[in-house]
C-alpha cells in the first residue's frame, strides 16, 4: 500500500480537498494524509464543497507537518508554493511533487463559495490523474 502526504500552508483547504480526493480515488491502494506548515483548522467551505461532490471530510483534522517527520511516504505532494518552500526534508525515499493551486476564497470577482468550487474541481481532476498515473500504472503492466 502506498503512503501519500499532501502539504499546504494552513492545512485548511487545498490539502484537505486533495487528501479527500486522493483517498477516494485510491481506495484501499493508498493511505493519504495531509498537513500544514502553519495549520489553521479545516475550513467549513472545504467540508461543504466536498459534501456537494459526495465526499465527507468533516472528520479531517488540521495537522502540523512535524507530526509526520520520521514517517515513510512514497509521495509528498505540495499544493501551494509556500509549503513547497518550507517543506522539511523527509528521510524516506518519498518522491516530492509540486502542484500549486490557487488559494480558494481569495480570487477577485468570485464569491468564496464559487472559488472553493473551482479549486475543488481542479484538485479533483488532478487527484484522479495522479492516482491513474502513479497507482494504476503497476496494475496496467500486468493487464
Amino acid at each position: 500500500m502506498k503512503r501519500i502526504l499532501v502539504l499546504c500552508t494552513g492545512n485548511s483547504a487545498r490539502s484537505q480537498l486533495a487528501e479527500g480526493y486522493l483517498q477516494h480515488f485510491a481506495g484501499d491502494r493508498a493511505e493519504v494524509f495531509s498537513a500544514g506548515v502553519d495549520p489553521k483548522g479545516v475550513n467549513p467551505l472545504a467540508v461543504q464543497v466536498m459534501a456537494e461532490d459526495g465526499i465527507d471530510i468533516s472528520h479531517h483534522t488540521s495537522d502540523h507537518v512535524d507530526q509526520y517527520l520520521g514517517q515513510l511516504f512514497d509521495y509528498v505532494i505540495t499544493v501551494c508554493d509556500n509549503a513547497r518552500e518550507q517543506c522539511p526534508i523527509f528521510p524516506s525515499q518519498a518522491r516530492r511533487i509540486h502542484k500549486s493551486f490557487t488559494d480558494p476564497g481569495h480570487q477577485p470577482g468570485m464569491s468564496a463559495l464559487e472559488s472553493f468550487r473551482q479549486v475543488r474541481d481542479e484538485i479533483r481532476d488532478y487527484s484522479r490523474q495522479f492516482i491513474a498515473d502513479h497507482l494504476n500504472a503497476i496494475g496496467s503492466l500486468h493487464a
